[in-house]
């Protein structure tokens, strides 16, 4: 009797890992020999350890490497928890993201969902997405050219340089994040640095930043349960926020932030509003932190570059009187400038890849991507292709000059209907601080310090550097 129970024991779990092998290789099984080459690893993991595996932002990595070297530029793998196709092809990435809601739809793993919040831009799809971005594209074309803002961002950089002098030594990342920040804070909830909300909201956010790069298992205690809970947090803030400013109405002046046109929106409802808040935050605190300490990093390794970009700032200061502020006029000047920015972006890569996934059988020049597929372009192969850009790996942003910033081959922001709205905001943010710092400080690194692709990007050190006033002698 017992030796029986335990042959059935045994064939019930032979085949419920026969089971897990036989549906993780059933869709290859049903396209056998249409689908591109590549390979699947392990069962339900599949060889999702090694494309997360570390590496410089600023190469493709071993995974990369290896797989483009052995199968091509688009290959298949287990990814995620699901079979995938993985294309480091510039032709198929410009198809796939020019393709969405047609032949391919956004989506990010749903553990992402609960941090972010299911309202988030990020993650819905169709319609949803297009309002709340309609909503973006509205509020960054009516806001960035402003003089209020304009002038809060300069403000905020002069402020944040101001508080270096007498210190010999700054974390970059750490001053970066304090600017964008502040700028983002203002702009969206019209909170200066020095209220109790901001303070509430800056740490509640860091808890959130940490968790939702954090392995997704929600027990108490651990990173990714304790930014479900800082969101949740966050967003009771907001509500209060959105709630004293109804009280409000009518008996102050009317704030010029994201937030009183929000109010006026009747296409979102308040959670799509709350997490509008949330998104406008996410991108204009970590992403435009990044872009700065990337320009920083790559134009110490260039002092060419840096000269140009000082003699470029040096004249724009010249047609302006002592404390008058940056406007538009100048910032459109700023045309090296736009360069370094270009080329910081591509290379160092803040976004590797995004998440789609195929809605129906797509065919692509030989190959078929099976339905239900995810998808996955991968944007730092495309920006570091030696036969797209000249010498790829060395920052040389004098390429710019005479290759479109705008082309295919260079998608920083995304593309297509995702294309990120804020994209002109974290430029505007990066020049005008550039503008300050390259007429104030020398600086140079403290030791090795790279951006790092987890896949999120992130300088090891915090990027430290050396500061020395312009008016002061460097030491030698």
């Amino acid at each position: 009797m017992v030796g029986s129970l335990s042959f059935v024991l045994i064939v019930g779990l032979v085949g419920f890992f026969l089971g897990l092998i036989f549906n993780h290789f059933l869709p290859f099984f049903l396209k056998l020999g249409v689908a591109p080459k590549g390979s699947f690893g392990w069962p339900l993991l599949g060889e999702t350890l090694s494309f997360l595996k570390p590496h410089a932002s600023n190469t493709l990595g071993t995974f990369l490497q290896d797989h483009c070297s052995r199968y091509g530029r688009v290959f298949k793998s287990h990814l995620f928890f699901s079979p995938a196709v993985v294309s480091c092809d510039q032709e198929l990435n410009y198809f796939i993201l020019q393709n969405e809601d047609k032949l391919f739809q956004c989506s990010y793993p749903k553990p992402i969902h609960g941090v972010l919040g299911k309202s988030s831009m990020l993650v819905v799809v169709g319609d949803t997405h297009k309002r709340l971005r309609n909503v973006a594209l509205t509020l960054v074309n009516t806001t960035k050219s402003k003089p209020e803002f304009l002038n809060d961002i300069e403000r905020t950089a002069i402020r944040v340089l101001d508080s270096w002098k007498g210190k010999g030594q700054v974390i970059f990342c750490v001053e970066a994040r304090k600017f964008t920040f502040n700028v983002i804070v203002k702009q969206v909830l019209g909170l200066t640095p020095d209220e109790p909300q901001t303070t509430k909201i800056l740490e509640d956010f860091l808890t959130f930043m940490r968790g939702l790069i954090s392995f997704p298992l929600y027990i108490p205690g651990t990173p990714y349960a304790r930014a479900v809970q800082a969101r949740t947090r966050i967003s009771s803030t907001v509500k209060a926020i959105v709630e004293q400013r109804r009280r409000n109405a009518g008996n102050s002046k009317k704030s010029d932030d994201f937030l009183e046109i929000l109010l006026s929106v009747n296409t979102l409802s308040e959670d799509e509003k709350v997490s509008f808040v949330l998104d406008s935050l996410l991108g204009g605190y970590e992403t435009t932190s990044l872009l700065m300490a990337m320009a920083v990093q790559f134009l110490g390794q260039s002092l060419a570059a840096l000269e140009q970009l000082k003699v470029e700032h040096q004249n724009i200061r010249r047609m302006k009187q002592k404390e008058e502020y940056l406007n538009w006029e100048d910032y459109k000047k700023m045309e090296f400038t736009q360069n370094v920015i270009s080329e910081a972006l591509r290379c160092g890569n803040i976004v590797k890849f995004v998440h789609r996934q195929a809605l129906k059988d797509v065919r692509f020049k030989d190959y078929l991507i099976p339905a239900g597929w995810k998808v996955l372009p991968v944007f730092s192969a495309v920006h570091l292709d030696p036969s797209l850009h000249e010498s790829a790996l060395q920052f040389h942003p004098w390429r710019w000059e005479t290759q479109n910033q705008t082309c295919r081959k260079f998608t920083p922001f995304g593309g297509g209907p995702r294309f990120c709205p804020g994209s002109e905001l974290a430029k505007v943010e990066t020049a005008f601080f550039l503008h300050h710092l390259v007429l104030s400080f020398r600086w140079r690194p403290e030791g090795v310090d790279q951006p790092m692709a987890y896949p999120y990007v992130e300088f090891q050190r915090g990027l430290p550097l050396k500061v020395y006033p312009i008016l002061s002698e460097s030491p030698s």
